[in-house]
C-alpha cells in the first residue's frame, strides 16, 4: 500500500477531524496538550481544544503532517518549530531544550505527537510519518529536529505510544542526548 505524506493545510481539515473522529483523539486533545498552559488545559474541553487547533491550522504554517493512504488519513505528526508548542519546552519536562537558546530558534524543530488509525496502527505509519516529517522540516529551514519519544511499550497499538517510539527514531537516525525521565530519552537529528 501507498503512503502519502503531506503537510496538514487548512484544505486538509476534514481529513484531519475523520482521522482524530468525533472524540477527538487521546480523550478529546485534539494535539493541544503541548501548546497550552496546564491551567488552560484543566479549563478547556474538547470543543474548545477542536477550535484552538483548527484556527491553528488555519493561520499556518502547517503544524504538523498527515499520512494518507487509498485517499483516507491514517496518521499524523506534529512537528515544527519548538516555539510552536511552548509546554514542550518546559524546564520540568523530559523534552526540554538542552539549550535553553532552542526554545525559541526556528531552525530547532520538535516531533512532539502522532495519532495512527486504530487499524494502521502496527503497519509502519510512524516511520513513514518520521521520514516525511524530517523532509518537511528540512525544506522548512530546520537545522535540527527533536524528540522525546518512550522507550518501551508492552502493546506497539498503545495510546501511550502518542510521543512516539524510540526505535522508529533510532531507525530514523535520531541519537540520544539526555535522559531526564527513565525510559523517556530526548533525541536528535542534525539535518
Amino acid at each position: 500500500m501507498s503512503t502519502t505524506i503531506a503537510p496538514l493545510r487548512p484544505e486538509f481539515w476534514p481529513d484531519f477531524a475523520d482521522l482524530f473522529g468525533k472524540q477527538g483523539a487521546c480523550y478529546g486533545c485534539w494535539c493541544t496538550h503541548f501548546r497550552l498552559a496546564p491551567a488552560v488545559r484543566r479549563q478547556s474541553n474538547r470543543a474548545r481544544n477542536k477550535d484552538h487547533i483548527k484556527a491553528r491550522i488555519e493561520a499556518g504554517p502547517p503544524p504538523g503532517v498527515l499520512a494518507f493512504e487509498d485517499g483516507q488519513a491514517v496518521g499524523w505528526m506534529q512537528i515544527g518549530p519548538r516555539a510552536d508548542v511552548p509546554e514542550w519546552n518546559n524546564r520540568g519536562r523530559g523534552s526540554a531544550p538542552v539549550d535553553p537558546a532552542d526554545a525559541a530558534d526556528p531552525a530547532v524543530w520538535a516531533i512532539s505527537c502522532f495519532f495512527i488509525r486504530a487499524r494502521a496502527r502496527g503497519t509502519g505509519i510512524m516511520h513513514r510519518l518520521v521520514e516525511g516529517g524530517v523532509a518537511f522540516a528540512r525544506e522548512n529551514g530546520a537545522r535540527l529536529v527533536e524528540a522525546c519519544p518512550i522507550d518501551r511499550s508492552k502493546d506497539s497499538r498503545s495510546i501511550g505510544l502518542f510521543v512516539g517510539s524510540s526505535r522508529v527514531f533510532e531507525k530514523a537516525g535520531f541519537e540520544r542526548l539526555v535522559e531526564r525521565k527513565a525510559g523517556r530519552p530526548l533525541m536528535r537529528l542534525v539535518i
